[in-house]
């Protein structure tokens, strides 16, 4: 068994739930791949969960509820049944701590949709054991980074690390009126601005002609992008692709090919880019 790949998700907005598209297809498949090499399990990092100080936590909620969301059905998620991987979650508690994160488990944390439309659009018939991991509201580009390098052994146990965040994620300069006004997320009237697309092709270009430690220290640098501020207000989307970088850019990762799987393009400005850093070796599981 070899390594497992990692992937950074753009999880766009709550109606990439409900409507299909491109990206949607590229996260079935990527589940399909996944379940086809009978992994252990998911660990995954989303957007909308942070903590304060040094902090970071994993949900050690055995009954986990999911945050509503608007624009889309409760059909679509209501009645899918997440399921922790308590066990695992000890495990990665044990390995964030021992590399001097100040880390615990909330055992009160209800998941949000950044993670669970994820899992219900890779896995629609039922969730794999999934490891859920806060970011820091710290926003420090090496120490998400790190986190991912510390959990990065457990792609050679068969484990599916996931990033979800955003690509181009900046919620103050999207155009609103096609999804309020029509429930339309896709709606082009005008071509995305220049901001957005030279900052989603940096995002591409650093994914996917970089690998290693050169990764590492390219995901980190485009947060000094001339362009990051308007790609991205907050910090938070982006955490996950550094998360990501950790995972997927050890010295032993050099030269592994990484590609640009599906995007959708929502609210004309937000790109929702998907990678798959690193590849299945060809053994399908029976």
């Amino acid at each position: 068994m070899g390594l497992t790949p990692v992937h950074f998700f753009s999880h766009g907005s709550t109606m990439m739930l409900g409507e299909e598209s491109e990206s949607a297809d590229y996260w079935k498949k990527c589940g399909d791949e996944a379940l086809a090499r009978n992994i252990k399990g998911v660990v995954i990092m989303g957007a909308h969960w942070d903590c304060l100080g040094d902090r970071i936590e994993l949900s050690t909620n055995p009954n986990p509820g999911k945050s509503p969301v608007a624009y889309v059905n409760p059909e679509k998620y209501v009645n899918y049944e997440l399921n922790p991987d308590l066990e695992t979650t000890d495990r990665c508690i044990e390995m964030l701590a021992k590399e001097g994160f100040n880390v615990g488990g909330n055992p009160k944390f209800d998941w949000i949709h950044d993670v669970y439309l994820i899992l219900i659009r890779m896995f629609p018939n039922g969730c794999p054991p999934t490891t859920l991991i806060s970011a820091n509201a710290r926003y420090d580009p090496h120490f998400h980074m790190k986190m991912g390098a510390t959990l990065r052994p457990l792609r050679k146990e068969n484990y599916l690390i996931i990033g979800t965040g955003g690509a181009v994620h900046n919620l103050y300069r999207n155009r609103w009126a096609p999804m309020l006004r029509f429930r339309d997320n896709f709606a082009m009237e005008t071509p995305p601005e220049d901001w957005a697309m030279e900052f989603r092709q940096a995002v591409e270009d650093v994914i996917t002609k970089t690998s290693g430690v050169q990764l590492r220290r390219a995901m980190t640098r485009l947060m000094k992008h001339p362009r990051f501020r308007d790609a991205h207000a907050t910090d938070d989307h982006f955490m996950a692709a550094l998360f990501v970088a950790g995972a997927a850019g050890d010295v032993e990762d050099e030269n592994t090919p990484a590609v640009l799987g599906a995007e959708s393009w929502e609210l004309t400005n937000m790109c929702n880019s998907q990678f798959t850093l690193g590849q299945w070796s060809r053994e399908i599981a029976v």
